[in-house]
């Protein structure tokens, strides 16, 4: 035998480095743009440094190994698996199978979302007085949510099987869900009960289809639109994440319509925690009167706390027995600290009430910015064995059952186990690096439009001595007293309060503040709007599912729509919609008008655009709101949401992916445009 033709150890190890680089660089550049301009914003527009630099530097670097391992991994794996399965089911089965097979296929992949269950997660921040269907199905009926959410991901699917199956045209079927989807929503928003989940329902929508739907969901229609009995494959196996994209929106509002049936109404915070209500509102906690009045002193203003007791002497008693009663803090707090709820929630009167508590203490051990490393892997692992290996094992045994061979099984192996180990690296680097830095800039970003100085530390400085104040003077020439403060072995001035000295125990309570950013909140107000401009933009760029998307669209129109452009056209349509999610907070404005205001805006560009781009485009919409872009989407509607006491922050993921449609189908008819001008020019100059 002649080893003219091996290739040598080093020469295939050299080649093997330069393939994997490339692919790393590749996601390099993806994620560049959202981490510098996070680090930017943080550090030089709201001079804030970051809390754990190496830890969160070490959590993107996952991302970038994260992200390339997944995608090389979804190519050699598990999307050939998908694509084999649509080929073979319909030469050996019925249209009834090839349904029930997309009902399970669509179900289990919801299940293994990793962006849903940081949507489950945002209901712990929601006020059960002011949306308490919205905090029963996010809290005590989460489960369930995710049930129908599933369910109609499932049914989604199957419709878009019978779609390549049967070669039906995308655009009947846009104007006849869509439509029906905005007349519940308008629907839903004469209701005062359910007008409270129209975001929810919405974001589920959007959140379904991400980095484990959307490869399986368009190699499996690809594959059956190629082999229809009677396709043709015209349909290029889009418009089945559109789908999957609206039917858990009716899902969603029709559990809400059942639940809301045992689901008080929305009151004030004063009726909803007042004795007399107390058991009609613990109905929303499963009938316990308990957390009633612990979601009064963890959600609630001083107002609603006042309200749970039957005088002002017995709410100053239970304030105080915080300070050194155990029982009191389980009772009144539940699992929270106390220095926490100080903090976050008491009022100015309420932390002179525990004046005694100590709110911070300085480690003398360091802890490892790395520290959070090996659970976040340990806990991720677990979850991306449950995303991969489920799905996986489905896919082998449909093909086992249909008698077909699985070829090249030791590329797809290694695709798969690819796939698991990027999936792991991924979810870890975005809750280690991507989240904790959004979630950094979310929480310091209302200080661009607040009013108020919001209150961040106490600070007892004992045996305080009068005779050491020494005086400054304005720039208006208003006069004011200092003390010389020692901190970490360096002296600095700080305004002295004579209302904070206790004369006769010489204790001095120094309060540390944070200023806002800007005086005129119009500044702020559109510095917010900026930043969630650049957010949404970079934050589309890394998303895995969207570039799949690109690579499939490469693909099937051999090079006349790069994946480049189409993942720039959908960023800019992400970050549009963004903006605009957020102007909805900012401002209070009717988010079911503005869902009803853009999709008829997609139903028009849909009717002017061709039938193939138009399933590009819907789908497009579909991806944008994945692993990555979730959860800083969610940090930041939830903070601001948070300052300016709104209900929720939810319907920013709604409107990011409707927007990414709309600008996608304009450069489909600018582009299609162009095409025929210059083939009229040809023609002319011939």
């Amino acid at each position: 035998m002649s080893n003219k033709h091996l290739v040598s150890f080093t020469d295939a190890l050299g080649m093997l480095g330069n393939y994997t680089w490339s692919r790393i660089w590749e996601q390099v550049k993806s994620v560049a743009f959202i981490i510098m301009y996070l680090v930017v914003f943080q550090t030089i527009i709201l001079r804030v440094p970051l809390a754990n630099a190496l830890g969160t530097a070490g959590g993107i670097g996952l991302v970038v190994l994260g992200l390339a391992f997944f995608l090389e991994g979804l190519v050699l794996g598990l999307m050939p698996i998908g694509e084999r399965v649509g080929v073979k089911l319909p030469a050996r089965v019925g249209i009834g199978v090839i349904c029930a097979f997309g009902v399970v296929l669509g179900f289990g992949a919801t299940y293994a979302e990793p962006a849903i269950s940081t949507l489950r997660a945002a209901g712990a921040t929601i006020t059960a007085w002011d949306s308490p269907l919205l905090y029963m199905m996010l809290n005590s009926y989460s489960g369930e949510l995710v049930m129908s959410v599933g369910v109609g991901v499932g049914l989604a699917v199957a419709l878009g099987m019978c779609r390549f199956y049967y070669n039906w045209s995308i655009k009947p079927l846009i104007y006849i869900i869509i439509p029906l989807v905005m007349l519940l929503t308008l629907y839903a928003a004469n209701d005062d009960k359910l007008c409270k989940i129209i975001g929810l329902a919405w974001d589920c929508g959007a959140v379904t289809t991400g980095a484990v739907t959307v490869p399986l969901v368009l190699a499996l229609g690809i594959g059956v639109s190629r082999t229809s009995s009677n396709g043709g494959g015209s349909n290029g196996g889009f418009g089945i994440i559109m789908l999957a994209s609206a039917f858990p929106i009716v899902a969603v509002l029709a559990l809400g319509s059942f639940f809301s049936l045992k689901t008080p109404s929305p009151v004030s915070e004063n009726e909803f925690f007042a004795a007399e209500n107390r058991t009609q509102s613990a109905v929303i906690f499963g009938g316990d009167t308990s957390q009633v009045i612990q979601h009064a002193f963890t959600h609630g203003s001083v107002e609603g706390r006042k309200a749970i007791f039957a005088s002002e002497e017995a709410y100053t008693n239970a304030i105080k027995l915080l300070e050194n009663s155990d029982e009191a803090r389980t009772k009144y707090l539940g699992t929270m600290q106390v220095a926490d709820w100080i903090l976050k929630c008491a009022t100015t009167e309420e932390r002179d009430m525990l004046s005694n508590v100590k709110l911070s203490a300085a480690s003398d051990e360091q802890e490892s910015p790395f520290a959070a490393f090996a659970p976040t892997l340990h806990k991720e692992l677990f979850g991306g064995l449950q995303a991969v290996l489920p799905i996986t094992a489905f896919l082998l045994i449909v093909l086992i059952m249909l008698r077909e061979k699985l070829r090249y099984k030791d590329e797809i192996a290694l695709g798969i186990g690819i796939t698991l180990f990027g999936m792991v690296l991924l979810t870890s680097g975005i809750s280690l690096g991507l989240a904790s830095l959004g979630g950094e800039v979310g929480a310091q970003l209302p200080r661009a439009f607040a009013s108020e100085e919001k209150f961040i530390d106490r600070v007892v400085i004992n045996n305080f001595d009068s005779t050491m104040l020494f005086k400054g003077i304005t720039e208006e020439g208003e006069q004011k007293e200092f003390f010389n403060l020692c901190e970490n072995g360096q002296i600095r001035a700080v305004e002295f309060n004579a209302a904070q000295l206790n004369t006769e125990t010489k204790q001095y309570v120094q309060i540390i503040t944070e200023k806002p950013m800007f005086k005129l909140s119009i500044i702020g107000l559109v510095l917010v709007l900026v930043f969630a401009f650049g957010l949404g933009f970079g934050a589309t760029l890394a998303e895995p599912a969207l570039n799949a998307l690109g690579m499939t669209v490469e693909g099937l129109t051999v090079g006349a729509i790069k994946q480049r452009q189409l993942v720039l056209v959908v960023s800019v349509g992400v970050a549009l919609g963004i903006t605009l999610g957020l102007a909805r907070i900012l401002f209070d404005l009717p988010l079911y008008l503005m869902i009803e205001v853009s999709y008829g805006l997609l139903l028009v560009l849909t009717f002017f655009s061709d039938k193939e781009f138009s399933a590009i485009a819907w789908d497009s919409g579909g991806v944008t709101t994945g692993p990555v872009t979730v959860p800083l989407v969610l940090a930041l509607g939830l903070s601001i949401g948070g300052v300016l006491h709104v209900s929720d922050g939810f319907g920013i993921l709604a409107m990011a992916s409707a927007w990414p449609i709309i600008t996608v189908l304009l450069f489909g008819l600018i582009a299609n445009r162009k095409q025929h001008k210059n083939l009229k020019n040809t023609k002319d100059d011939e």
